[in-house]
This record gives C-alpha cells, structure tokens and sequence, in this order.
C-alpha cells in the first residue's frame, strides 16, 4: 500500500471544500447577501452543514452550553491535551459566505486530509464552530468562544439584547437549544488549561495579501481596542445665518476637530511606525431637530481605537478626553463619551508562528507576516492563556459585504499549511 503524504491527501479535498462552500452559500443566502445571525436561523444552519460533514468523515461531534460545536478527530493518547481548530459560523447582515466558516471548513478539511492518508494524531483535533462572534448582533463580541472559555461576564446573559428583536441573549439561547443556566451557574467547557492551542484560519478582512499577490498570511498579533460606543457632543442650535463665528457652539465643528486631531495622530503613528488605527462609525445630528439652516447643537458619534500596544491604546483615551476638554472650553460645547469598552491584544505564540512561517517554507507556500486589524475569537483564546496563532487568507474586496472574493486555491494553501502544522508538530 503507497504512503500519501498529508499535502497531497488535503489536496484531493478541494472538491469537498467547495460542496460545504456552496451549500453555505445557498442555504443562508438572504437575497442579497449571507445573514447568519448569531442565534438564529442562519447560524443554527451553518451548525447543521458543517457537522454534518463532520459525521461523514467518521468524527464525532457535540455542542456545549452555548452552542458551539465540536467536531472531534480523535487522536492516539486520550490523556493528551487536545487542539482546537476554530472559527465563527454566524455573520452580519448581508455579509459574504467565507468571514469565519473559512476557518471551519479548513479544519474539517485538513481532518479530511489526515484520515486519507491514514495519519491518526497524537492528541484530539477538535474542529470548533462557535456562535456569536459577531458583536453587531448582541453589542457584545466573543460570546461563544468566551462562554466556552468561561470568560463571559454572566450578567452579559440578560443585558445584552438582540439588535433585530429586542430580546435578551439567554432567551435567545434558549431558543436555539442552548442551556444559559449553566453558563450562568459558572460552568466551563473548555478549561484553557486544559487545551493545548488554539489555531483560527480567517480571511483577511482588508487588501494587504490582494495587493501583494500573496496568497497566505502568519498572523503577528491582534490589535486591541478602546471604543465608545455612545459618545456625544451638545452645543447650541441658532441661526446659520445670524451668529458669527466667535458666538457659535457648534457640536459639528467640535466634534469634526476631534476627529482631525485623531487622524493626525495616526499620519504621526505611521511616520514612526507605531501601530494605531481609529474608526468613527457613527456621526450624525438628530433629525427632528436639524436643518440646513441650522447650527447643530447635538451630534451623536461612536469612536473605536486600535493598536498591537496596550499600553499606547489605552494611553489614546487619556489623550481624548483631554481633547475634548480643552475643545468644549474653546468652542463652549460639552462632550459626554458615555462608556468606554476595551479589549486587549491578542498575543499570538511565538513557537507556533515560528513552526508557521518553517510550514510555509517548507512547502513553497508564498506568505507574508501581517498584524490583523479586525477582532477574532483567537483574542479570547489569547487572552485566556492559551497558546493561538493565526492565519490569514487572501481575500478581493474587503469583508462583511456580499462581495467577499475568496480563491479557493488560496484556501486550499493555508488548509495545506494547516495539515502539514498538524500532522509534524503536535
């Protein structure tokens, strides 16, 4: 009987990779985009295909508390700590098919792979799709992969409502099947400790890799955050026309001076190469009061900060507030920035990048090293302490849009990565 090598057995995959693509595809497609929404129909979907694929590769396959599920290749010792092989399954609204089930799918592939060349690991791989990444839909992020960790604030369970329906996230969980007293009641099902790594194949979510023809990724680190989700600016609404320039107090131009001064610390980060990067996703006056020929008096905005430094981040709120102090005395307005969230960086294991980047040369895999921008589970199992690292995935035009443009021969070399890390260093 010939041997398959792992490289070539995950290759014979590509088909199937492309069925579970597919069937993802057509069965959360919402007319115009995918829409798994984190509890709901969509996401109980993706649940249903992946493991299902998983039953027909022989794995077996459970859910916890929260509704994560597992899909186990079991290895040699049972006593050894096992692997886990993650992604999300929910999504945005009218987002693309490949943001997180493309870390799902690469692990069951890479399963797929080591069964056909006969390879049993040494410790269990269990390839995990989680619920609830997606902090659009709940206002909170990480919620399957921190109440697995048992890193979910609890009180999380009743305040944190649905976005589209108003109800709490243990209601929610109820309804999908889920048990929430338990992970209230402090149960946890993944135990860091007793995990021996965590890994997360993702596209990248912005045009780095596409611009650099590059078609794989080793991630470096995920950035972490400060936002204000909330903020707001009030002055006084007057005549457009009637008062000068000295007597306005005018919450538009105030909080427009906010955002140039933020974006001149960035062009000052990029100068010296300090990492930082901030987003104001929300800016708007309120439309029962404004006009065209009115001054505002109020705006409503959200802030997000970014940086791989904690410390520079958290430093970046500090500098905010006293921005918007010494604006609100020159230009007679008040801010109130409501409450600040964070989210430390997720510090990626420096042996795993390294036996990444010795997999990628190996194989003649063309990679780059890439700091990720945007937030992934992998910051939980990060932050829970244990050892995470990253892959990123080529992908045209962006994230969270119908329009994602994964090549599946892109997939297929960061799965290829996957394997040969699988089956040489665990």
């Amino acid at each position: 009987m010939s041997y398959l090598n792992p490289s070539d057995a995950v290759a014979q995959q590509e088909n199937l990779a492309r069925q579970i693509f597919d069937e993802l595809r057509t069965k959360t497609f919402d007319g115009v985009g995918i829409t798994r929404v984190s509890y709901g129909e969509g996401e109980q979907t993706a649940r249903n295909i992946v493991a299902n694929v998983a039953k027909q590769l022989g794995m077996t396959v459970e859910d916890d508390p929260a509704g994560n599920v597992y899909m186990t290749l079991k290895g040699r010792d049972p006593q050894a700590k096992p692997v886990v092989i993650g992604s999300h399954i929910d999504s945005v609204a009218q987002g693309g098919n490949f943001d997180g089930a493309a870390g799902v799918v690469s692990g069951l592939i890479a399963c797929a792979g080591l069964i056909k060349a006969g390879i049993k690991p040494l410790r269990d791989i269990k390839v995990m799709g989680i619920r609830a990444e997606e902090s659009a839909w709940f206002g909170v992020s990480y919620i399957g992969s921190r109440s697995a960790l048992g890193t979910l604030p609890s009180n999380s369970l009743e305040n944190a409502k649905r976005s589209d329906t108003g109800r709490t996230l243990s209601d929610h969980m109820r309804s999908a099947g889920c048990n929430p007293d338990r992970i209230r009641d402090g149960h946890v099902f993944l135990p860091p400790k007793s995990l021996e790594s965590y890994i997360e194949v993702h596209i990248e979510q912005g045009p780095v890799l596409e611009e650099a023809e590059i078609p794989v990724a080793v991630v470096t680190g995920i950035r972490g955050n400060r936002r204000l989700p909330n903020a707001t600016c009030n002055g006084e609404y007057s005549h457009c026309g009637g008062v000068p320039r000295s007597h306005r107090r005018d919450a538009v131009i105030a909080t427009a001076e906010l955002v140039s001064f933020l974006d001149c610390v960035w062009e000052e980060c990029e100068a010296t190469d300090k990492d930082f990067a901030f987003t104001v996703g929300k800016f708007f006056t309120d439309q029962e009061w404004h006009a065209m020929t009115k001054i505002s008096g109020r705006v409503e905005f959200s802030l997000d900060m970014r940086s791989l430094d904690n410390n520079f981040v958290e430093s970046m709120v500090d500098r905010v507030k006293k921005k918007v102090e010494e604006i609100s005395e020159r230009r007679g307005v008040s801010f109130n920035l409501g409450n600040v969230t964070k989210a430390d960086p997720g510090v990626m294991d420096i042996s795993i990048k390294g036996e990444m980047i010795e997999g990628a040369e190996v194989l003649g895999i063309p990679y780059i090293q890439l700091a990720s921008g945007a937030s992934h589970d992998a910051a939980a199992f990060a932050a829970a302490g244990v050892p995470t690292q990253m892959l990123f995935i080529r992908n045209a035009n962006g994230s969270h849009n119908p329009d994602e443009a994964m090549r599946i021969s892109d997939f297929m070399e960061a799965t290829r990565l996957l394997t040969w890390w699988l089956s040489n260093k665990l």
